[in-house]
């Protein structure tokens, strides 16, 4: 497959991952995109200006970079695929640290175990992106436990 071909069928997995929109959000037609690829040739990785913004691993699904995350973001309107932190965890949470349900102010409802998944701060500013541990519900629910497997935060 060539990278416009590639790109294409990218766009789709992030529509369907993240929601109508996302895939031109995340991958511009207009964008210098790098598609680093394994050994066989699949789509590995893409980047941008140095940036990672997704690694596509072979489940089929995205987990996303920070420069990805500030893509979709833009793309989205909050809640949609936010966790929102208070100013307790944020700067824990921007140098990388999981967030704790404890702390987790509020969620998109539509979040669930396993999805990608943007954590804020209250005010908006993207702190990180990981893999949500719980669904929305038990975020809110429980006080004690893994809420975010964070994967990048913004002071990494």
């Amino acid at each position: 497959m060539t990278d416009a071909e590639d790109l294409s069928a990218l766009r789709v997995t992030a529509d369907y991952q993240f929601g109508a929109g996302v895939g031109s959000a995340l991958f511009p037609p207009d964008d210098d995109l790098e598609i680093r690829r394994s050994s066989s040739g699949r789509p590995q990785q893409v980047h941008a200006g140095g940036s990672r913004l997704v690694t596509y691993a072979t489940d089929g699904r995205f987990t996303l970079g920070l420069a990805g995350g500030r893509r979709i973001a833009d793309a989205l309107d909050a809640p949609a695929g936010r966790v929102v932190v208070g100013d307790e965890s944020e700067p824990f949470v921007r140098d990388g640290k999981n967030v704790f349900a404890k702390f987790v102010a509020a969620v998109d409802p539509d979040v669930r175990a396993g999805d990608e998944v943007l954590v804020t701060h209250e005010d908006g500013d993207l702190l990180a992106v990981g893999r949500a541990e719980l669904d929305a519900d038990a975020m809110l629910d429980f006080d004690t436990g893994m809420a975010v497997k964070v994967r990048d935060g913004a002071d990494e």
